[in-house]
């Protein structure tokens, strides 16, 4: 397929950005980004109080990712969760019967205990340095980068919040309209390019079928599944997902990009998918029907280079996202146990 002019100019600028952090190569910051002022390239390095911190982080992961594959989705959806509530401070790492973790919206998050024991190892080593929030920004980059995506700079010298709530949460349901999508993430300081390349993270992992029911059975309260769903992949899905008649009946889970499955590699199949109407999520199946995005998937769809595109988009808006509302300076802390304000941490000496 032929790629638009304005597609192609679209992206040179993204290449221009983002300074093409491919593979295991990384390019200076002050190029590659425009990150918040308070956050600095090899933070821990140059401040001289953990020098090895990212070289730690990258040890713990690699070390949990050989006997867990599933630990790139679960960290990315824990970042999601984190900096799209109230800013990349931690909070969704908290414990507590009110806190973030135990909203409704996350019952289903995973990665926690990995957190702690890498918090556990630079404790260890520099004791009181590197906040849990900077441990979760690189822990997310090295993880996803075992999986297949691209490796890109991450700012640190984040500070941890000191206060989780679930009242502060509202992130969207996976059916929520495109139109309240944007706006949630431009509410955010992110783009329309953001949001179509983010979801991009669903070419990995898997939901629960109570996220897909509506879709399959009852799209729109209409009793039907959603005709714009493929038939063939839509009775797959029935087979995964039967409906649920019962209280308590058990909510299976479906690979969000079944060309991956069980592999857990980014795949290059994921914006073939939308367009093949083959996608598992409602809000993934609207890229292929907003004016701004179909450009994009297309674009994604293009073979080996528009898998490229999408890897180095990928890198630039995780990298993004990972800089919201941080808290540095003198606001926040940097938290001794992840799950635990230092006020009210039981394991202090």
């Amino acid at each position: 397929m032929m790629r638009t002019e304005a597609a192609v100019f679209l992206f040179r600028l993204l290449a221009l950005a983002l300074g093409l952090c491919i593979a295991n190569h990384y390019v200076d910051a002050a190029v590659t980004l425009q990150p918040p002022v308070k956050l600095k390239w090899h933070y821990y390095r140059r401040s001289s109080t953990c020098r090895y911190a990212e070289e730690f982080v990258r040890h713990q992961v690699e070390i949990y990712y050989r006997k867990d594959k599933t630990l790139p989705a679960k960290f990315l959806r824990l970042l999601y969760s984190d900096c799209f509530v109230t800013g990349c401070d931690a909070s969704i790492l908290l414990d507590g019967p009110d806190s973030e973790k135990n909203a409704k919206q996350n019952r289903w998050l995973g990665g926690f205990e990995i957190i702690d024991k890498i918090k556990t190892v630079l404790e260890y080593r520099c004791p009181g340095v590197v906040s849990c929030a900077d441990i979760l920004n690189l822990a997310t980059r090295d993880a996803v980068h075992l999986a297949g995506a691209p490796s890109y700079p991450v700012l640190t010298g984040r500070r941890d919040g000191t206060s989780s709530s679930v009242a502060s949460v509202d992130l969207p349901s996976p059916s929520i309209s495109w139109e309240q999508a944007l706006s949630y993430f431009q509410s955010r300081g992110l783009d329309v390019l953001d949001l179509a390349t983010l979801l991009g993270a669903h070419s990995i992992g898997n939901t629960h079928c109570s996220y897909v029911e509506d879709r399959l059975y009852n799209f729109n309260y209409t009793t039907k599944p959603d005709p714009t769903m493929n038939p063939e992949f839509a009775a797959k899905l029935r087979k995964q997902c039967p409906p649920r008649t019962i209280n308590n009946q058990t909510d299976p889970v479906v690979f969000l990009n079944p060309d991956s499955g069980s592999t857990y590699r980014f795949a290059g199949t994921y914006f073939n998918r939308v367009k093949s109407h083959k996608s598992v999520l409602a809000i993934d199946q609207q890229l292929l029907y907003n004016k701004d995005t179909i450009q994009i998937v297309n674009e994604f769809a293009d073979g080996a280079d528009g898998f490229e595109d999408f890897r180095r988009s990928f890198a630039l808006s995780v990298s993004r996202m990972g800089n919201i509302n941080v808290l540095t300076g003198k606001a926040g802390e940097i938290r001794r146990h992840c799950r635990y304000t230092n006020k009210n941490n039981p394991y202090k000496s």
